[in-house]
């Protein structure tokens, strides 16, 4: 092995990723693309994210920070978009936090302890000694031949096992490591060096960081490592954490399940097998089925007279990975052509299973002798039919065994249990027996033994109901239990939804989650002696020396989680630790409740030596609960250099780090240590542990809080028992990340990579996308069209900024009062508040919504509506508002803005926008105001609808030209009964309305409402539909603002939005009596019509004009403005109204015959004063006009003039 060497991020050469889907164009993605690469290099020039505490640390100093951190990504490949999606809310958080004036922290280590890494580095070594180097490969055929068939099982991972399945599942669907490697784009040369495991250490965690840099990570990269013993100052960290655990009597050492060979007599490590790497034990419970009478004459002639059976209790032993669902057993499977085998366990009981299981729980503490099954006799599956049992928890007194002729023998017990209410395998089956006599009478089934028994409810799934398997099977149409394809999809459908969502129905349990009461009804039925636990290899693992592994009980130490004062701590804990989320609590408790010893050595892998017995190593679970401590002296020890083999800022060699001198930094009670490290020194890596913790909040995936983070919090205390103010403030769980609505998978080509994601969607674009993705623990969804939209939509914003810039004096200026300045500014202020809330709450798809797409949303409506302009200084303070609400989430192009708008310091220095005065009644008008513009189109559109049920063509009737709305300043009376009876109702119920019938019935009961009741109850229906959107107000018996003022003040922008002449406002009370009852307050009510005018030409005689000539209407009563309203709709070219000045000809007779002459245009014409009001008479289509007094005819022709 070449010497190690210092190893910086930069050392490294940039591998090929595979091409990703070309778009048309992609000049919107490189501008920001561009954008991004030159802010990233200003934040690296200005080391803006490097973070120091103040030179002195008091108790209260280190309020005002905020330390956050996310469990340090494995180092076995590229990063991908599931760990961004996680990592990303850590990224949000600190964007945030350091917008309110905290002091932030994120610093992010690479984890490379562990097996897979090894395992595969050992792969490629026994490849090339197999197949050569390159290394050439079976082809096909023969490799299929090879391979065991693939279970269709579907298993509900035990997350408390971690990452020891790891090398499995990265593998994709290649079999060969060589080949994996190929797909990450490296040639066979580099190949040929991963088979050193320290190749890896050197290779992906560069590219880590290269990655993360491109997405514009808030970082501390100083503070970066990797762990192992290849790093000397983690591994003396790791130490120290282990000599303080074990003298503090948290670890110890006996019996846990390990894959063990038994030809080799020790357990078999990834690098001794021939195949199976990368497989842990599977942990199944097993259910004791006692055989009671009366017995079949079968049974009792070949099995139960048999020598050593008699007398004893007889068991059917079957391993279920779902114990909570035996409430629901209805019968057992056996298959009539297995061997089975009875054989005595330690307890005197009689067991009946398969010579394989029976081995696997000999080596488990099963049998009195460790290793060998007494078998008192071989049975054959067919004598064990009919046989009645005695089964725990299920509902039914007695049940049998009955045939199943799909049972394998190479997993489980051969017993199985039967749940058909739950297991689409089962009613299948139990279907199958029941439909088919010949079938009972060919095993010796009598009738009683099936047909009483029907599927039990036991779990309530969302969409599945109470009997998910028989309503999946029926819906999929499965026949029998021959249809193993639907069968499949079926499992596929119920199996990780009932356990994820299901809620348990029986007694004891009901109310609660499945997932949660799994472990609980384990321990339960184990402690009753119902069942017991029984591990075998999830999948089959063989040795070098070609033996068939099982799962024993080897020695080992342990952490010894169960340890009652020990958990009552990480109770404790728990108490004031902020999850977030009820569900995440709920998950922690369950956790907790079952949460035993964890095995914290292996044999085999990368990491750091038990410092007491050197033969073990740490495993990764391990040594990566409180490494977050490290975080707050990493720069100080390692300077950067990752794994820690360069020179210490403080000039500290790893061989220093003794354990009291860890003592002394990390508890601030330890005395100063007997070394040669300057005190200063010392105290300066106390004060950086001091000031940082405890850990802020720690973001993961839900899917480690059973292991990774209830270890966490486990270690916290027993690190600190005393010292409650280190231990973790909060934990924020998310689900998983789907990407485009399904699974992420590199099989099936749905897989992006932290670095492909960037290259597509821009940083921002990405991060914008992952923001959406969703908040809670439920699973999130990256959608590409979202964030190829989000390109769109910071392009356009950031285009829009420019323009606002280039164009500010044009802007209005003086007083920003109108109604939609103020109401802007409101809604402005609103968003604050609102975005402020949902970036407390870690909720960033809330906070998206808030901060951009309402917060543009309202912009794009005050541009809109304020027909007078959009004020200078309200769009200003909005693009500085809009940049600071979401820098946390899209910061490139935030701090790309901050600089347009003239500001010298960084984005990342600034504070968060202090929030003006709400006027929520303002901003309701305003709603009003919408929904009534919403409204007016509807029944604009209607009316413009041609009429129904009449013979032949019928034409669309002519646009209205004007309309009339009429606003109630009050509630019709049977209207007002009903708001009154509801109201009061909502009062004295604290906010709730009783059933309809209630109410229709005390309606129904006011003489005032007797020839009303067939509009009553829609009206009453329509309101709580309103107040379940709106809240109380709905209620109000008047509005809390004037509808017509709102809608007088808007009359422009209805007018013209509506392209109407003219918008009246009445009050309803001036209207017939229908209009009077369709009229409520907030509701008005509009009608349409068609004003009669009288068509004139409008002439343009200046030169250059597009338009020389066109028609409009006169209407009697029209002033000059409506007219050059009118002609503007006509002629598009005309912007500003101001400019065009109507005349007409002194001579309206001989003047429009006249040609123009250049120059001459306003000769023998008179201008049209603003006074002047249009006549028409209809029968003679003549215009006359009135001004001064005077009424004069103009003809058929005007003149229009631009200036």
């Amino acid at each position: 092995m070449k010497p190690r060497e210092k190893l910086t991020w930069s050392k490294v050469k940039r591998i090929h990723l595979p091409e990703m889907t070309e778009r048309k164009g992609t000049a919107k993605l490189d501008y920001l693309r561009k954008i991004e690469l030159e802010i990233q290099e200003k934040w690296e020039k200005e080391k803006t994210f490097e973070r120091d505490p103040p030179t002195t640390v008091g108790e209260s100093s280190n309020k005002n920070k905020y330390f956050v951190t996310f469990p340090y990504p494995y180092m076995n490949g590229r990063l991908h978009l599931g760990h961004t999606f996680s990592l990303s809310k850590c990224e949000f958080a600190v964007g945030y936090q350091s917008l309110k004036g905290k002091k932030c922290l994120f610093p992010f280590g690479l984890h490379c302890t562990g097996m897979p890494i090894k395992a595969c580095a050992d792969k490629l070594k026994r490849e090339m000694e197999l197949y050569g180097n390159p290394p050439q490969f079976p082809d096909d055929d023969e490799e299929e031949k090879e391979k065991p068939k693939a279970s269709d099982e579907i298993i509900i991972k035990d997350k408390a096992k971690g990452k020891k399945s790891k090398a499995v599942a990265k593998a994709g669907s290649s079999s060969f490591q060589w080949d994996i490697m190929r797909s990450l784009g490296l040639n066979d040369k580099e190949i040929v060096r991963f088979a050193n495991a320290e190749h890896w250490l050197e290779y992906f965690p560069p590219l880590a960081i290269q990655d993360l840099k491109k997405m514009g990570v808030k970082v501390d990269w100083r503070r970066s490592f990797i762990t192992t013993d290849v790093n000397p100052f983690y591994d003396s960290f790791v130490r120290w954490q282990f000599v303080t655990l074990k003298e503090r009597k948290k670890i110890k050492f006996g019996k846990r399940y390990t894959i063990y060979s038994p030809k080799d007599g020790q357990p078999c490590m990834d690098h001794d097998r021939q195949t199976g790497e990368g497989v842990g034990p599977q942990e199944y419970t097993l259910i004791k089925m006692k055989i009671v009478e009366p017995y079949t004459a079968k049974f009792k002639s070949k099995v139960f007279y048999s020598s050593g059976m008699k007398g004893k209790n007889l068991f059917l032993v079957a391993a279920t990975l779902r114990p909570e669902t035996m409430f629901g057993q209805t019968n057992c499977w056996v298959r009539p052509d297995m061997k089975y085998v009875a054989f005595e366990t330690a307890s005197g009981d009689v067991f009946i299973s398969t010579s394989r299981s029976a081995r696997n729980m000999s080596f488990q503490g099963f049998t009195k002798e460790n290793g060998v099954v007494p078998v008192i006799m071989e049975i054959l599956g067919q004598d064990l039919l009919g046989c009645a049992l005695s089964a725990p928890l299920t509902s039914y007194k007695i049940i049998y065994a009955l045939p199943m002729l799909t049972i394998k023998e190479d997993k489980g017990t051969g017993v199985v249990t039967s749940v058909p209410s739950d297991a689409p395998d089962d009613i299948a089956a139990l279907r199958d027996i029941k439909k088919k006599q010949a079938l009972r009478e060919k095993y010796g089934i009598e009738d009683k033994m099936v047909l009483p028994f029907e599927p039990i409810p036991i779990i309530e799934i969302p969409g599945y109901g109470s009997l998910s398997a028989p309503l999946v099977c029926d819906e999929l149409k499965i026949q029998s239990q021959n249809d193993k394809e639907k069968l499949v999809e079926a499992k596929e459908k119920v199996y990780l939804k009932g356990f994820y969502e299901g809620i348990m129905l029986v007694d004891g349990y009901k109310g609660q989650k499945v997932q949660d009461v799994k472990k609980p009804i384990q321990k339960m039925m184990v402690e009753k002696g119902e069942a017991m636990i029984y591990m075998e290899p999830e999948k089959q693992v063989m040795s070098r020396s070609a033996d068939e592994c099982v799962v024993a009980l080897c020695d080992q130490w342990y952490l010894d989680y169960g340890d009652a004062e020990w958990k009552q701590q990480a109770t404790e804990a728990l108490k004031s630790l902020e999850t977030f989320c009820e569900e995440t609590r709920r998950n922690f408790e369950a956790t907790l409740a079952w949460l035993q010893e964890h095995a914290c050595s292996r044999t085999y892998g990368l990491g750091t030596r038990l410092p007491w017995d050197e033969q073990w190593l740490i495993e990764s679970l391990s040594d990566s609960t409180i490494y977050m401590a490290y975080y707050t002296v990493a720069h100080l020890l390692q300077g950067g250099v990752l794994n820690g083999r360069g020179k210490s800022p403080l000039g500290i060699k790893p061989e220093q780090m003794t354990r009291e001198v860890w003592d002394f930094i990390f508890f601030k009670t330890a005395p100063f240590p007997k070394t040669d490290i300057p005190k200063e020194h010392l105290q300066r890596l106390r004060r950086e542990f001091e000031y940082w913790y405890p850990v802020d909040v720690r973001v993961s995936g839900k899917d480690l809080v059973p292991n990774h983070l209830s270890y966490f919090l486990y270690n916290h205390v027993a690190v600190w028992p005393k010292d409650k103010g280190k231990w973790p403030q909060a934990v924020r769980a998310n689900g998983h990340l789907l990407l485009n609505s399904e699974k992420m998978s590199k099989s099936t080509g749905n897989f992006l990579t932290l670095s492909q994601a960037i290259e597509k969607f821009s940083a921002d674009g990405m991060r914008l996308a992952l923001a959406d993705a969703g908040d809670t623990v439920e699973d999130a969804n990256f959608v590409e069209t979202m964030a190829d939209a989000g390109i769109l939509r910071l392009y356009t914003w950031v285009e829009w900024v420019k323009e606002m810039i280039a164009n500010q004096n044009n802007l209005r200026t003086g007083p920003a009062d109108t109604f939609n300045d103020r109401v802007f500014a409101s809604e402005m202020n609103a968003g604050i508040i609102k975005t402020e809330q949902h970036y407390e709450r870690m909720m960033y798809k809330e906070a998206l919504k808030s901060s951009f797409f309402e917060f543009q949303a309202a912009k794009d409506k005050y541009r809109e509506l304020a027909i007078e302009g959009m004020h200078r200084d309200l769009v200003f303070q909005f693009i500085e508002r809009q940049t600071l609400l979401l820098a946390p989430i899209c910061p490139h192009l935030c701090e790309y803005t901050w600089g347009l708008l003239g500001k010298t310091s960084s984005l990342m220095t600034a504070s968060w926008p202090a929030a003006g005065p709400v006027d929520e009644i303002l901003i309701r008008s305003s709603q009003y105001l919408m929904e009534t513009a919403h409204d007016l189109r509807l029944r604009l559109k209607a009316y413009m609808q041609p009429p129904k049920n009449k013979k032949g063509d019928t034409k669309p009737p002519v646009k209205p030209s004007h309309c009339t709305i009429y606003v109630a300043k009050s509630y019709p009376p049977w209207q007002h009964s009903a708001l009154s009876l509801l109201g009061k109702h909502y009062r004295s119920n604290n906010g709730v309305l009783p059933d309809n019938k209630v109410i229709a019935g005390e309606l129904g009961a006011l003489p005032e409402l007797k020839k009303y009741m067939k509009r009553v109850m829609p009206f009453v229906a329509m309101i709580k539909e309103n107040l379940e959107k709106n809240g109380p107000s709905v209620l109000d018996l008047e509005l809390e603002f004037d509808e017509r003022t709102v809608l007088m003040d808007n009359l422009v922008y209805l007018t013209n939005s509506l392209e109407l002449e003219q918008i009246d406002v009445v009050f309803a009370t001036e209207a017939d009596d229908k209009v009077k009852e369709d009229c409520c307050p907030g509701k008005p009510f509009s009608v349409f019509r068609s004003e009669p005018g009288v068509c004139v030409s409008l002439v343009n005689p200046q030169p250059s004009n597009g338009l020389f000539s066109t028609k409009v209407d006169i209407r009697q009563g029209d002033s000059k403005d409506n007219v050059v309203r009118r002609l503007a709709k006509v002629n598009r070219l005309i912007k500003d109204l101001s400019r065009v000045k109507l005349m007409r000809y002194e001579d309206p007779v001989l003047g429009p015959r006249r040609v123009p002459v250049l120059g001459q245009e306003e000769k023998d014409k008179l201008p049209i004063s603003e006074k002047s009001i249009f006549h028409i008479n209809l029968e003679e289509k003549r215009v006359t006009l009135a001004d001064n007094g005077l009424t004069v005819d103009i003809g058929d022709t005007l003149v229009y003039l631009i200036h």
